[in-house]
Parts: structure tokens; C-alpha cells; sequence
């Protein structure tokens, strides 16, 4: 028997790029500030606005659509790939549902802080507006982080009692940022704790998030039989 070494355990992270951005953005922008002013519950002068989860049929425009298209496609790609050599080979249709869709507004500094999502597989941020990205990475006390989406991988909590050293350098890398890029899409698993940090601009951060689960369309969501 020959000698091996196992990598196991990837955490997936899909990146997509809605092609219909440029276009849509501004619209959501308008479409989303038109939301929240009309929100009894909003404060105009807060720094932090969270909408309701259930922006999935409250948006009534054709364009809307397209993005929801797109969400449901990202995820279904997403966990495809994750998914390779654990879903049977032959092709099987899939149920994807969003479980839940909301805004959120932030600047002044405000962050989110880390957490994960619940009763579903995947999540997702997209980002519809901030400050342009020289202008972002500029700011006096945030600089290239300012408004970043951080992710901790799964040995991150570890790393208090490890003992650090050259052998192990691969745990060392136990976070990934990704800029708020207009148009950009990251799909996680629901499971992976993440944080939005700190953000201060002359235009707001404006993030739409998601939850989902994926389903097999026959019901039966087991790989039972299935072997490796």
C-alpha cells in the first residue's frame, strides 16, 4: 500500500457575478431607500437599517425576477461543485428555495458582528452599492478592510490552543476577506461564521441577503445507497 496525504474537510465559497449589475443596481437602490423610508420602524438617523426577511414577493418589478434567477442558479452552482463525488453521479433535479431575502443599510462605522445563519444549507450577500473601491480602501482608520465581508474557517477557534508553528503555517490562514464589490455575489454554507466589519463611506453600504436550502425535487433528500 503507498503512502498518501489526505486533504479533507474544504470549505466552499462560491463567487458570481451578476452580468445585469450595472443596470439593475441603481434601480434596487432606489427600489430598497424607497422601503425603508416608507418603514414605520426605521430611524432616518440611524446608521444601521435591517429590513423584514421577506423581500421575496414584496419587490414587484420585472428586473427582480432576473435577480432571483440568478441567486437560485449561483447556489445550485455552487452546491454542485461542493457536492461532487457525495451527490450520485446521474443527474437529479433539484428544489432550490429561499428561505428568507432581506436589505441591510450600514455606515458610520457600524459592523456586523460574527455570526451564522439557521434552518438552511446556504447563505448568501450581494452587494448593490458602496463607496468606490479606491474611495473605500482610503478611509483613515479602516483602510483596505473598510466595509469587507470576513469569513473564519472551520479551525479558526483552535488556533487560541494551538501550538504555532512552521509544521502547521497552513492553519495560520484561518480567515478570507472579500471587498464589497458592486454586482458580486458570495454564496457560503450557512454553517461558516462571518462578520461584516466596520464601514464608514460617503455612500451607504447596501447589502442584500439570503438563506436556502436545496432539495432533491422527488423528495427524497438522503444518499442512502449511494456509495463512495
Amino acid at each position: 500500500m503507498s503512502d498518501s496525504t489526505l486533504s479533507l474537510w474544504s470549505t466552499p465559497i462560491g463567487v458570481h457575478e451578476f452580468a445585469q449589475a450595472e443596470r439593475l443596481n441603481p434601480l434596487l437602490s432606489r427600489v430598497l431607500g424607497a422601503m425603508r423610508v416608507t418603514d414605520p420602524d426605521n430611524d432616518p438617523e440611524a446608521a444601521f437599517y435591517a429590513s423584514r426577511d421577506d423581500l421575496l414577493n414584496r419587490i414587484q418589478i420585472p428586473e427582480w425576477r432576473d435577480f432571483l434567477q440568478f441567486v437560485v442558479e449561483s447556489v445550485r452552482d455552487t452546491a454542485k461543485t461542493a457536492n461532487a463525488g457525495v451527490w450520485p453521479e446521474q443527474s437529479v433535479d433539484l428544489q432550490i428555495a429561499l428561505r428568507g431575502i432581506w436589505f441591510q443599510v450600514s455606515n458610520h462605522g457600524v459592523h456586523h458582528d460574527v455570526h451564522t445563519h439557521g434552518n438552511c444549507s446556504w447563505s448568501g450577500v450581494y452587494v448593490v452599492d458602496v463607496d468606490e473601491d479606491t474611495d473605500r480602501r482610503s478611509h483613515s482608520v479602516y483602510g483596505e478592510r473598510n466595509g469587507i465581508t470576513r469569513f473564519y474557517g472551520p479551525h479558526f477557534s483552535h488556533l487560541a490552543g494551538a501550538s504555532m508553528d512552521f509544521g502547521n503555517a497552513y492553519l495560520q490562514a484561518a480567515t478570507a476577506d472579500f471587498d464589497p464589490q458592486p454586482g458580486r455575489l458570495i454564496v457560503f454554507p450557512s454553517w461558516l461564521p462571518h462578520q461584516a466589519m466596520p464601514y464608514a463611506g460617503e455612500r451607504d453600504r447596501l447589502i442584500i441577503s439570503f438563506n436556502a436550502s436545496v432539495h432533491r425535487a422527488d423528495g427524497g433528500d438522503g444518499i442512502a445507497g449511494y456509495v463512495n
